[in-house]
């Protein structure tokens, strides 16, 4: 999964990671000539006192010197720059992905996980990246070329480095072996700890409100206890590799100074080839410990690269159509033919043929019990998740024929938990229409019954709105997005349970308001509250996802038990009279 995924996001780079690797290889090639021309200084210059032959070589050994060092310099910037340039395709590539799921699939991975995948997951395979070109790349020509050179200094003393290498090779892969179900494990055990973190800082309020500040500690230390633990795990087998690498290369550097030793005495070696056999020792053994420390990185980095082609991988349920049509000639018409949604592997349908028609200039409510389907009813018109049976057409056409920009400009939507970004007032405005002027948001603030208290704020439609909307209230934070929706002017508005902050007051100005703003616009609205929509033109019951009444206020009063039972639930006989 890791090759096929580095095949993918490295191929636009061919040019610089060839030019990398030929640098990689100059520079390497310079590092092991070194030794050779230290070997003849000794035994030609040092040992006979040629001071003009350690000149001439000592010349040529810092000019040797320095092509490594410009070659090495031009490997680490080129290595850097690409791995940083795979890390930053890659977070886009799963960020595009993310933003094409629809709410299924969204809930399928949870968004501490996607939050983690495309950012800890992506820097996992970026630093292996990074150090495959700055070390790996160069370890293989080191090794390969040491044991070529060391032959050829001395073939009797090399029987050393054939007892050396594969003593190494077995004892790194019996640790790495071990480690990647540790790694993935903990990879799992840090998306953990992002959500419990992630559902805390969110819900700080409510654990201040019922002191469950000890309880939220204990459950924030039980996971990263856990996540600790494993980190200490594999800690330990990570602790093992390298003591076990040098205690090789100690053994064997005793061995090659021993054995070595009998050669010069006999004659059948020199002082300069044992220095420069040592050297090349010491390099080989450095390139299998380069090739260790990339081994302790491979596999995180192959869970990861698991971890974000799942996510690449997973398909949307809301695909965009192929032939799209791109313009609608009706106008602002909505109908739902027995459309129905089931979750995928739940027992029963969330909603059941469901009927609905809503036309231009006309108010549609839907009410009913909690978990009756409301908010998934709404769902469906601008495709947050399509209905798994039926259709719902927009003026005439499938949604799921319609191009995405042009069902987004035509069906507005204000959810039921209304999301603020970190910016302005202004900004979070203009986020449906983003030419919009200072008066077109004055307007739509005037309406949702926000100027105000905008108007009061420092800057006004300048002031900060900080992540989430945490630094206004509900009701503000609801009149916000109905006013976001408002500057958007779609030719339909959803309002999901979007008064339910609302004091009885403002909700009866605002709707008021918005009575006269969308004369001409089909509204949805789906509501807890009866006084919010007692007086639309046509109320939809919902129950257990069915269609159970239609009708206006004083009909389903007098005909339906599920609407009635509803309404007295929150007026007397009188008041909903």
């Amino acid at each position: 999964m890791l090759i096929r995924l580095l095949r993918t996001y490295l191929r636009p780079y061919k040019k610089p990671i060839t030019v990398q690797v030929l640098l990689q290889f100059l520079q390497t090639c310079a590092t092991l000539y070194l030794p050779n021309l230290n070997a003849h200084i000794i035994d030609n210059g040092v040992v006979k006192g040629d001071t003009g032959y350690i000149l001439s070589f000592g010349a040529l050994m810092i000019g040797i010197s320095l092509v490594q060092v410009v070659c090495n310099i031009g490997a680490v910037y080129l290595g850097a720059r690409t791995a940083s340039a795979l890390g930053r395709d890659m977070r886009a590539a799963v960020f595009d992905r993310v933003q094409s799921f629809s709410a299924r699939e969204v809930g399928h991975f949870g968004a501490p996980s996607l939050i983690t995948r495309t950012t800890n997951d992506v820097q996992q395979i970026q630093m292996l990246v990074l150090m495959t070109f700055t070390l790996m790349v160069s370890a293989p020509i080191m090794c390969v070329g040491g044991i070529v050179l060391a032959l050829g200094l001395d073939v009797p003393l090399s029987g050393v480095l054939i007892a050396v290498v594969p003593v190494l090779a077995i004892c790194v892969t019996l640790i790495v072996r071990k480690l990647r179900p540790l790694f993935r494990t903990m990879q799992t055990r840090l998306d953990k700890v992002n959500q419990v973190l992630r559902e805390q800082i969110t819900g700080n309020r409510v654990i201040r409100a019922f002191v469950r500040d000890e309880y939220e500690q204990a459950r924030f230390g039980r996971v990263n206890g856990e996540l600790t633990e494993m980190q200490l795990a594999t800690g330990r087998l990570l602790s093992l590799m390298f003591p076990m690498v040098m205690t090789v290369v100690n053994v064997s550097s005793i061995a090659v100074v021993w054995f070595g030793a009998h050669r010069i005495d006999s004659g059948g070696m020199q002082i300069g080839d044992l220095t420069a056999f040592l050297a090349y020792l010491m390099q080989i053994v450095m390139s299998v410990m380069m090739a260790t420390f990339m081994f302790m990185m491979v596999p995180r980095a192959e869970v990861c690269a698991e971890r974000v082609q799942e996510v690449m991988d997973t398909g949307s349920s809301v695909l965009p159509p192929l032939a799209p049509v791109t313009e609608l000639r009706r106008h602002g018409h909505l109908e739902i033919r027995e459309a129905g949604f089931r979750y995928p592997g739940a027992e029963e349908p969330v909603l059941r043929s469901v009927a609905l028609e809503a036309r231009p200039g006309e108010t549609t409510a839907v009410i009913g019990s909690t978990g009756s389907g409301k908010s998934t009813l709404l769902g469906l018109v601008p495709r947050l998740f399509d209905a798994t049976e039926g259709e719902v057409l927009v003026n005439g056409v499938d949604v799921r024929e319609v191009d995405p920009a042009l069902l987004a400009r035509t069906v507005g939507l204000v959810p039921q938990k209304p999301y603020l970004f970190a910016g302005t007032v202004a900004t979070n405005l203009r986020y449906g229409n983003p030419d919009a002027t200072d008066e077109e948001l004055w307007h739509a603030l005037e309406v949702a019954q926000a100027k105000e208290f905008v108007s009061e704020l420092e800057g006004g439609l300048d002031a900060p709105i900080a992540q989430g909307g945490t630094n206004v209230s509900g009701g503000q934070r609801q009149r916000l997005a109905i006013a976001r929706t408002l500057v958007q002017r779609p030719e339909i508005y959803l309002f999901d349970d979007s008064f339910s902050a609302l004091d009885y007051a403002t909700d009866a100005a605002l709707r008021a308001a918005l009575a006269q703003e969308t004369a001409e616009a089909t509204v949805v609205i789906v509501a807890q509250r009866v006084a919010t929509i007692r007086d639309a033109d046509r109320i939809i019951v919902l129950d257990e996802g069915r269609v159970v009444g239609s009708g206006r206020h004083q009909e389903l009063m007098a005909s339906n038990d599920t609407y009635r039972e509803i309404v007295l639930s929150q007026l007397t006989e009188a008041e909903a009279a």
